[in-house]
């Protein structure tokens, strides 16, 4: 099977021999709906493996954990900032990534994790500073609150975009933008990277020999290894450290919370109480999740050679009904994850069916609290060279974005929107706040990224709107055309 066989370009709409339109955004594709609406995964064992394709029962499966292990970190840690239940968050991931699977259809390759753009406001909104004793956050109600309402702004803008198309969105966004917003997420999350990875001298260099093993497990290793090049680097560097401390040239692990964790316990739910300080501050970051939704699309697009543009719309919603049920239950807001577009980058496997693995996985992982307790026991170097591999795999993604869809650089107006954000994220580690409305250094560079683009277009994005919105009425009058001609044929 072809892999764009039930993925025509929606930008091309074209008019087929029953007078409908190939493709309308919803992933309309020739045979019963119930029949087309999912993929229908063919096996693939070498090269790249692209959306309706899967590997082996087996390779899933490590892929699966791969994804899963390559989440985690993040998944956890973000929630733990936010004084939320980690296995909570765990748990919801799964969900999140399960409903974000139906909605899309199994189009779109993706993983939804704890949004860290959630960080700032919530601790802002509710007060909570966290340290290793702080505890849990006693405001979890009041964020969740908060974070429920960002998810129903988000679902409205959505539906929109179902509604009123995917265009719109590109002129406010255009690939300069959504190149530079996503280069600009794996910059600023590199600096957090480095620190887990030079803390001592002995984590610089277990991070160095992470990467090293990543990156030749990626290029030299049969076959099979070569797909699992994160799980083979992160199972390796940990066993050269546990090798280590043995012999006392390394800190000893702690497995303490191993111990003392519970075998099963369910995760935490927490009812939303809804607080207008809380809401004004947080609802902004659904700009931000917008704005990662669409670079993500378009970097995944790129690796795998697919057009995923008409899926913006049902991505963006897909996102938000995630964020909407896990606030629902006390987790953190949900959005697609950097880190498994990087994985995705290393292995060339763009299955879709490896993250309904993952996303069940996850689901099940969230009940179990000892996983999570050896998980937090990577060393910090072997995690910092991890996410030293994933975050730079980010940062040239948003690179590619650019290249993909030929931006111009010799126009200054392009440099300007790309290069005063990137060094914004790179430079802002704190968050700046404007009374009840904040951002960090995800936030406020993707906001500076979109005002400075339509301050330096002025009314040349007008007219593109104008344009995109014409051409859309001509072809929606093509196609009633072609139906009426063929009625009168039947008739």
């Amino acid at each position: 099977m072809d892999k764009q066989t039930y993925l025509p370009s929606v930008e091309n709409d074209k008019i087929n021999t029953t007078g409908h339109l190939q493709d309308s955004g919803l992933g309309t594709a020739p045979g019963p709906f119930w029949k087309t609406y999912f993929p229908r995964y063919t096996v693939k064992t070498s090269g790249p493996v692209f959306i309706e394709e899967r590997p082996t029962v087996f390779h899933c499966l490590l892929m699966g954990v791969q994804h899963v292990l390559a989440m985690f970190g993040s998944t956890v840690i973000a929630p733990m900032l936010m004084g939320l239940d980690t296995n909570t968050a765990l748990f919801f991931s799964g969900i999140g990534t399960l409903i974000f699977f139906c909605i899309t259809g199994g189009r779109v390759p993706s993983y939804l994790g704890s949004s860290f753009g959630f960080i700032g406001v919530v601790a802002s909104s509710t007060g909570y500073t966290y340290t290793p004793t702080a505890g849990p956050n006693p405001h979890i109600d009041v964020a969740a609150g908060g974070i429920l309402i960002c998810g129903l702004v988000l679902a409205a803008i959505g539906v929109i975009v179902l509604i009123a198309g995917h265009q719109w969105i590109e002129v406010i966004m255009p690939p300069v933008v959504t190149g530079t917003v996503v280069l600009t997420i794996g910059v600023h999350l590199s600096t957090s990277a480095f620190t887990s990875a030079t803390q001592t001298s002995f984590d610089g260099w277990m991070a160095f020999t992470t990467i090293m093993i990543i990156s030749l497990t990626s290029v030299y290793a049969p076959g099979a290894f070569r797909r699992l090049p994160i799980l083979v680097g992160m199972v390796i560097g940990y066993l050269i450290h546990f090798a280590c401390s043995r012999t006392g040239a390394a800190p000893e692990i702690d497995y303490t919370q191993v111990y003392n964790a519970k075998w099963f316990a369910a995760p935490t739910f927490v009812k939303p109480v809804f607080e207008a300080k809380a809401i004004s501050t947080i609802v902004p970051v659904c700009v931000v999740l917008l704005a990662e939704n669409l670079g993500h699309i378009k970097a995944v697009g790129a690796m795998a050679e697919t057009s995923l543009d008409k899926y913006f719309g049902r991505a963006i919603l897909g996102d938000a009904i995630s964020t909407i049920v896990s606030s629902a239950g006390g987790g953190p807001g949900t959005t697609t994850y950097s880190e498994n577009i990087g994985v995705m980058a290393v292995t060339k496997v763009f299955s879709t069916l490896i993250f309904l693995i993952a996303a069940l996985i996850a689901v099940l992982l969230g009940f179990i609290q000892k996983f999570g307790a050896a998980i937090n026991t990577i060393p910090s170097g072997v995690f910092g060279g991890l996410s030293i591999i994933l975050f730079g795999l980010i940062t040239v993604s948003g690179a590619r974005i650019w290249v993909e869809n030929g931006v111009d650089f010799k126009d200054s107006r392009n440099m300007l929107v790309a290069g005063i954000p990137v060094v914004i994220g790179a430079s802002m580690q704190t968050t700046l706040k404007w009374g009840n409305f904040q951002l960090d250094g995800i936030g406020l560079p993707t906001f500076c990224c979109i005002l400075l683009y339509q301050i330096l277009r002025g009314t040349d994005n007008l007219k593109a709107l104008y344009q995109k919105v014409k051409d859309r009425k001509n072809r929606r009058k093509q196609q009633d055309s072609v139906s009426e001609l063929e009625e009168k044929q039947i008739e």
